[in-house]
């Protein structure tokens, strides 16, 4: 697939994105509810290892291809990996899947009642590296916990900042200001966040174009702005937190957002699993998921 036809998937693909990007703080608990204990492993190197597999077996799975899976984002260790001698992002592509890269490496602690995006120092480097092994895009992710103006406006102007600096290395960049499910502020914080993403996007140079991964609103409908809005190129929605089925209803009530789900997509698989028990269940994740973002009901 080539950037044209990449764009066109993402825009306009019936189908979800999936999160395949835990990072070194939430591996140990992605390989917990995968069946693996920690302490199964000895050593950084051992546990990133065995995710390594992990994704292996799904991106290689009958189940994962780009009839319903349009897209999934990657960590950076797995983007450098390889499956059967050929580089992850190949493989993806290979089976009509657009590839993202997740860039943020984790979030400062809370002030004003959100948490920013830590500094990414080496950021210009990792974007040439992943533009390189034909990536597509990036995801970086900051959270908002309570309904503060002035908190949600810094998110918002940081990850527009780091947007420009990935589109100007020619990849598209999912901005993905998480607002927090369980917090009591949060259908205030939904629409103070649509107001600043609002004005961030209307401020875009030139012609670009972003996407964004949202949490899935208190309002259904909310993000329906967002969804129209010229310069976004599609709006994707974060499990958060719920269940699967959860999730899905709720997704479900939200036209023109499609799922991109970590969680949510893998709370069924086992390491224990024959293969034909994990393509099952995988499948019917997939099935499930894709139901929600392509099928909307009324709110």
């Amino acid at each position: 697939m080539d950037d044209a036809k990449m764009t066109a998937q993402m825009e306009s693909g019936k189908g979800f994105i999936a999160a395949l990007d835990q990072s070194g703080g939430s591996t140990p608990k992605a390989l917990k509810g995968y069946g693996i204990e920690e302490g199964a492993w000895s050593g950084d190197e051992e546990m990133f290892g065995l995710i390594h597999q992990m994704r292996s077996r799904i991106i290689t799975s009958p189940a994962f291809s780009g009839g319903k899976v349009i897209g999934a984002i990657l960590f950076e260790r797995t983007m450098d990996g390889e499956i059967d001698g050929r580089p992850v992002p190949q493989v993806l592509k290979a089976r009509g899947v657009v590839p993202f890269i997740k860039i943020d490496k984790g979030l400062e602690a809370e002030a004003n009642g959100v948490q920013l995006m830590k500094p990414m120092p080496e950021l210009d480097a990792l974007l040439a590296r992943s533009k390189a092994l034909g990536v597509f895009g990036t995801k970086e992710r900051s959270v908002i916990n309570l309904a503060n103006r002035e908190g949600i406006a810094a998110i918002v102007a940081q990850q527009f900042e780091v947007a420009r600096q990935v589109l100007a290395a020619g990849l598209v960049p999912i901005i993905e200001p998480e607002v927090n499910i369980k917090s009591p502020e949060r259908a205030e914080a939904d629409r103070i966040l649509l107001d600043e993403l609002v004005k961030a996007l209307d401020a875009l140079p030139g012609d670009d174009r972003v996407m964004l991964k949202l949490s899935i609103p208190a309002e259904a409908g909310l993000f329906d702005p967002l969804v129209e809005h010229p310069r976004v190129l599609r709006v994707v929605a974060l499990s958060g937190g719920f269940s699967r089925p959860d999730a899905c209803r709720e997704l479900a009530k939200n036209r023109g957002m499609i799922a991109s789900f970590s969680r949510a997509l893998l709370e069924d698989l086992r390491h224990q699993m024959s293969d034909e028990e994990f393509d099952r269940a995988l499948g019917g994740a997939i099935d499930e998921i894709h139901r929600a973002s392509v099928e909307k009901v009324p709110a």
